[in-house]
C-alpha cells in the first residue's frame, strides 16, 4: 500500500469521538468516562457565542475537536461561498483542529441551502469539478482535508463510474483525504445492491484518515441514514473489517435524531474502542 494520507501530513489517530450536539452542552465538558475527541458541525459554531462558546471553549481544553461540514457545497454549480469559507478558516484555526471535514455531495442550488446532502453523478465530469473545488478549499483553510462517502437514494442522470471509481478519482486527483461512512457504505449497498466489503476494497484506504459510526431505520424496501439509533452488529462487523485494512484511524459515533443520553452514545464509543483495541491485538 502507498505510504497513507494520515502519515505525509503527519496527522496521528486520536481514537474514538463523539458529536458536540447541543443536548450535550451540560454534560460534556465535566464528564469523567473515556473520550478522545470531539466532532462539531461547523454551521453552529460560525458565529460564536454566549452556552455554545463556553461549551467549545471548555472541550478545547480538554480533546482535539475536528470540523465536519455539511454546508460547503463541495460539488455545487456555484461558487463556493467566500463568507462560509472565511469563517470556517478562521473556526478551523481557532480549534486549531489537526484536519476538517464535509461530504462529496451539493448542498445548495439557486443560492439557497437545500438543507440535505444531494449525491453528484459519478462522471469524469463531475470529478475535474469537484477537484478544482477541493484545491481551492484546501489553499485557503490550509489543513489536511477529508471528504465522506454520503449516503444516497437514487443514482444522477450521467454517471459514467461506479460509486468507489468516482471517490478514488476524487481524492487522488485533488489529493485529499477520506472520511470513510461505514453506516453508508452499508446502507448503500443494500439499497443499491452491491457487496459492501468489495466496495471498500477498491477504495484507496492509504486515503482513509476517519471513519464515522451510526444507526440507521430499516423500512420494507429501504435503509434510511437516520443516525438515530445504536450502531447494528453488521455495521460493526463491517467496521472491524475496514480496521483490519486501514489499520487504526480515528473514529466517530454519529447520533444526531432521537438523541439518548450522554451515557449511552458513550457506550458506543467504548464499544468502538473496544473493537479497536482487539485489532491492534
Amino acid at each position: 500500500m502507498p505510504e497513507s494520507y494520515a502519515r505525509r501530513h503527519g496527522v496521528k489517530p486520536l481514537g474514538v469521538g463523539i458529536g458536540l450536539r447541543r443536548e450535550f452542552y451540560a454534560q460534556l465538558p465535566a464528564t469523567s468516562r473515556a473520550l478522545d475527541w470531539v466532532e462539531l458541525v461547523p454551521e453552529n459554531f460560525l458565529t460564536l457565542g454566549g452556552r455554545p462558546q463556553r461549551t467549545l471553549d471548555a472541550c478545547v481544553e480538554r480533546w482535539p475537536v475536528l470540523p465536519h461540514g455539511v454546508a460547503l457545497n463541495i460539488g455545487g454549480p456555484e461558487p463556493l461561498d467566500e463568507d462560509y469559507l472565511s469563517g470556517l478558516a478562521a473556526l478551523v484555526e481557532r480549534v486549531d483542529a489537526p484536519f476538517f471535514s464535509d461530504h462529496l455531495c451539493y448542498s445548495r442550488l439557486g443560492g439557497a441551502y437545500l438543507y440535505d446532502l444531494l449525491p453528484l453523478p459519478f462522471s469524469e465530469e463531475a470529478v475535474e469539478h469537484v477537484v478544482s473545488r477541493v484545491r481551492e478549499v484546501k489553499a485557503r483553510v490550509g489543513r489536511p482535508f477529508l471528504l465522506e462517502n454520503p449516503s444516497y437514494y437514487a443514482r444522477m442522470p450521467g454517471g459514467t463510474l461506479d460509486e468507489a471509481a468516482f471517490l478514488r478519482h476524487v481524492a487522488e486527483q485533488s489529493d485529499c483525504g477520506l472520511l470513510l461512512d461505514v453506516n453508508n457504505v452499508y446502507v448503500n449497498a443494500c439499497n443499491h445492491g452491491y457487496d459492501p466489503r468489495a466496495f471498500v476494497d477498491a477504495l484507496p484506504l492509504e486515503r482513509v484518515v476517519q471513519l464515522h459510526l451510526a444507526g440507521h431505520e430499516r423500512q420494507p424496501d429501504v435503509l434510511i441514514d437516520t443516525h438515530g439509533a445504536p450502531v447494528c452488529d453488521d455495521v460493526w462487523s463491517l467496521y472491524r473489517y475496514v480496521l483490519e485494512r486501514t489499520g487504526l484511524v480515528s473514529t466517530l459515533i454519529e447520533w444526531d435524531q432521537d438523541i439518548p443520553s450522554l451515557d449511552a452514545v458513550l457506550d458506543e464509543a467504548d464499544r468502538a474502542r473496544a473493537v479497536m483495541a482487539e485489532v491492534a491485538r
